[in-house]
């Protein structure tokens, strides 16, 4: 199975065209969000075309092909609108012969782990920083922020694809950060 993953929309219409675009050029069985997908929260400033209701419109026009995590800025009003699940901590996804647990990096990080077994991965945006770090015990990963991305990188999403884990530029679609095992 082939996995685009993005977090942090946070109701930038301009953003999640670009993704779901992304997405159908990826040719990925599955969206798993991030969460932060419809408000900026008060730490941010307005994203690019800002439009809540036209990102929540594009993403309901997919509800079946997306999984999703609860961030920060997700509330059950928000649930309300969106017809696919928003409200987990956190899921436990296989791919190939990799656990990922999963979640928006607010609760769950690398201050303070899940409950990880050896040779898991953690995955979560919050941070808007793509990144990826080997632990002893675990694999730290980050896709960055489709809409608001910081610490000078870009607008991001990543693809998991079997072993193989790859970071891109939402913009124009190059590669710039991989793991593979």
């Amino acid at each position: 199975m082939k996995l685009m993953i993005a977090s942090d929309i946070h109701g930038s219409s301009y953003y999640c065209k670009l993704m779901l675009e992304a997405f159908e050029r990826e040719k990925a069985d599955r969206l798993l969000l991030l969460g932060d997908i419809l408000y900026h929260g008060p730490r941010n400033d307005l994203p690019r075309e800002y439009a809540p209701k036209e990102v929540l419109a594009m993403l309901n026009g997919m509800k079946d092909r997306i999984l999703c995590v609860r961030g920060n800025c997700d509330t059950e009003v928000d649930q309300m609108v969106l017809e696919f699940p928003i409200m987990a901590d956190y899921a436990v996804v296989m791919i190939g012969n990799h656990i990922i647990y999963a979640t928006h990096g607010h609760n769950y990080n690398e201050t303070n782990l899940p409950p990880l077994q050896n040779g898991n991965i953690l995955l979560n945006g919050h941070t808007h920083v793509p990144k990826y770090i080997v632990h002893e015990n675990y694999i730290y990963m980050n896709p960055g922020s489709i809409s608001i991305p910081k610490e000078n990188s870009c607008n991001s999403y990543m693809i998991i694809d079997g072993n193989r884990f790859v970071w891109k530029n939402l913009e124009n679609g190059t590669e710039y950060l991989e793991y593979k095992e």
